[in-house]
């Protein structure tokens, strides 16, 4: 029974947690993706480089806010720069739409126009970060804190494994909740709302309604650059803030939103959570779980790697080739690609 235990707690403990946290920063990503397809209709590549932005502001005013002493006691000093983070975002992306996407957007450009003009906002971000931050990567300094530490968790249990749970953890899955639930009640219990699903479902027919077509597209970009800087913000807690990791987390993002339903945002919510675990299960090494589940003379010599961690993106890739072969609404029905 305690061998069985063990190999719960290993299995919890390296794949279970880190899969929630991580699906939850996707999570994040691919509602973006989504939300920005599904009212502005458009693939929208700079996504990560806009939740690396973000960020970048987050990790410069930690800094500051540190070196005047300003902090929040237990929980890291990164949360109290997001909101000045978000209102950053939104003013560059606001920024962006004015000077570029509404150029193409009064031409009525195809969708391909805009993913190809959103590709170059993406190197123009990229170029903005580089000159005002630099490449390096960033820690939030006070940003790592154990809840539950493995050898407590021994001690107070018995077992020869223990859970290992950072803050950073804990306040990217619930911090992700609070975030999600508030948008989903916004985007179907409040008339702003209704109007950006309206726009969406038939711009035509929303426009003879009387829907400001301006507002929908302010309040889409105001929603867009929350999601992002949460989303950079809780992942650089958890790891690390490297500038360019956020352009190779643009494919694990839209595999979540194209898996989940594209223009689904409950659809990319799941979605995030889907490629997370399927990331992570698929490239974990077994052997150490395995070997409490079996006699002693029977334990496995290999690793049991399914995948080396170097292809966790292949698996991203995988699914999202799996699904619009198999399903290209997703697993939500949301707009055929």
């Amino acid at each position: 029974m305690m061998d069985f235990l063990n190999a719960i707690i290993v299995l919890f403990n390296f794949t279970v947690i880190p899969a929630l946290a991580y699906g939850s920063q996707l999570a994040l990503g691919a509602i973006f993706v989504t939300l920005i397809y599904a009212v502005l209709r458009f693939a929208n590549f700079a996504t990560g480089d806009m939740m690396s932005f973000g960020t970048m502001f987050a990790v410069i005013l930690t800094y500051y806010f540190q070196s005047l002493g300003f902090g929040l006691g237990v929980l890291p000093t990164a949360l109290l720069t997001i909101p000045f983070a978000i209102l950053m975002m939104i003013l560059y992306m606001l920024i962006i739409d004015k000077f570029v996407f509404s150029y193409y957007r009064v031409k009525k450009s195809p969708p391909v126009q805009f993913a190809m003009v959103s590709v170059g906002v993406m190197f123009v971000t990229q170029a903005l970060i580089r000159i005002i931050i630099g490449p390096s990567d960033r820690r939030f300094l006070d940003g790592e804190k154990f809840i539950i530490k493995a050898t407590e968790f021994k001690e107070m249990t018995g077992l020869a494994e223990g859970i290992t749970l950072k803050s950073t953890q804990a306040i990217t899955i619930i911090v992700t909740l609070i975030v999600v639930s508030i948008m989903f009640w916004f985007l179907n219990r409040t008339k702003t709302g209704t109007s950006m699903r309206a726009y969406s479902d038939n711009e035509d027919l929303a426009l003879l309604s009387g829907i400001d077509p301006k507002r929908v597209v302010l309040i889409t970009w105001v929603i867009a650059g929350i999601l992002a800087t949460i989303g950079g913000v809780l992942y650089g807690l958890d790891k690390s803030y490297r500038p360019f990791v956020y352009f190779n987390n643009m494919l694990p993002i839209f595999a979540a939103a194209i898996v989940g339903g594209i223009g689904n945002p409950f659809g990319a919510f799941l979605g995030g959570y889907v490629i997370a675990f399927a990331e992570i299960f698929v490239t974990y090494a077994y052997k150490r779980f395995i070997s409490y589940l079996l006699p002693e003379h029977l334990e496995p010599d290999s690793l049991l790697q399914l995948l080396s961690t170097d292809y966790k993106f292949a698996v991203s890739f995988s699914i999202l080739v799996i699904v619009l072969l198999i399903r290209p609404s997703g697993i939500f029905k949301g707009k055929v690609i």
